[in-house]
């Protein structure tokens, strides 16, 4: 067993999994998994720059993370920044602040790496569960970007799309440095032809309509996995491997577009951070479902955070 560190920095969160890995058995056993959301996207379609308080919150749960990683004596640490990073003027200033915390360079991979490493997390435990048809359809739907991955034990097409719960939230439901509340349905289509458009472009590359099994990954999934079992709270055990039938992503969806920052706080297992782009995140999952006619989702807690740790053990 090889114990290894992963951090996974994207647009809305950054998070932390500490892992006791075996590559002969392909066990991977979790020590430590926690998410922070620290907004390092904040701001960065609209400016082409990381805003200063954004890189603050971030460095602040690089800190944290620091600590963690020494408390369990993980032997190897990996850092990979996905779309915020990629997109900014001013990456140098992070990098040199990832650096200066965690004692290694943040990777600012590209697209079909993430893809890469989001399909490898997703689907290494999936290899004996006889009652998935393949190929698979590995969807991440991040802050930023949204990576789509088509294969069987191996990927046979990627891409990535930018389209993400944050982007498309600031993109269209913001007014006068707010969020709409509720938006309005001129706003909503405006989001959903956007999506439209990225999901054309990914079917340039991905095969999406071959897939046999949709498989979600990151927050905005696993968001919707929670409302629609009605969790008292998050529950990472009752959400993994979780099925949502696509009448059920287009009811959530439909709520989320439509109520006001109150009544989505008020879910039980909303964590906070997700409250104002839920809704743009549950938009891009259902227009994903309808365009590949999926008739459901199968909700995966094991994402690209794994697939880095895969990559280090």
């Amino acid at each position: 067993m090889t114990r290894v560190a992963a951090v996974d920095c994207g647009t809305n969160s950054i998070r932390l999994l500490v892992a006791d890995a075996d590559p002969r058995t392909g066990e991977l056993v979790d020590l430590d998994r926690r998410m922070t959301i620290v907004r390092l996207g904040q701001g960065v379609d609209r400016t082409g720059r990381l805003a200063p308080e954004a890189l603050e919150r971030t460095f602040a749960a690089c800190r944290e993370y620091a600590a963690v990683i020494k408390e369990h004596g993980a032997e190897r640490l990996r850092f990979v920044a996905t779309s915020a990073s990629r997109d900014a003027e001013n990456r140098d200033e992070f990098v040199r602040g990832v650096l200066d915390i965690l004692g290694v360079e943040p990777e600012v991979i590209s697209g079909d790496q993430e893809a890469e490493f989001s399909f490898t997390g997703a689907t290494r435990e999936l290899a004996g569960a006889d009652h998935l048809d393949r190929p698979y359809l590995v969807v991440d739907i991040g802050g930023g970007s949204t990576e789509f991955v088509v294969g069987e034990d191996h990927v046979r097409a990627a891409r990535s799309v930018d389209v993400g719960c944050v982007r498309m939230t600031e993109r269209h439901l913001v007014r006068e440095g707010a969020v709409t509340d509720p938006p309005t349905e001129e706003q909503i289509a405006a989001m959903r032809a956007d999506i439209e458009r990225a999901l054309d472009l990914a079917e340039e590359t991905v095969p999406l309509r071959e897939a046999r099994t949709l498989v979600g990954l990151a927050g905005s999934v696993t968001t919707v996995s929670a409302i629609a079992q009605d969790l008292p709270e998050y529950d990472s055990a009752r959400i993994h491997h979780s099925r949502v039938s696509l009448e059920r992503v287009r009811e959530i969806t439909d709520w989320l577009l439509h109520s006001t920052h109150a009544e989505r706080a008020a879910v039980p297992s909303m964590h906070p951070g997700r409250v104002d782009v839920i809704a743009a995140g549950a938009l891009v999952l259902l227009s994903i479902m309808e365009r590949t006619g999926a008739g459901e989702v199968v909700v995966s807690e094991h994402d690209i955070l794994d697939g880095i740790a895969w990559s280090v053990a």
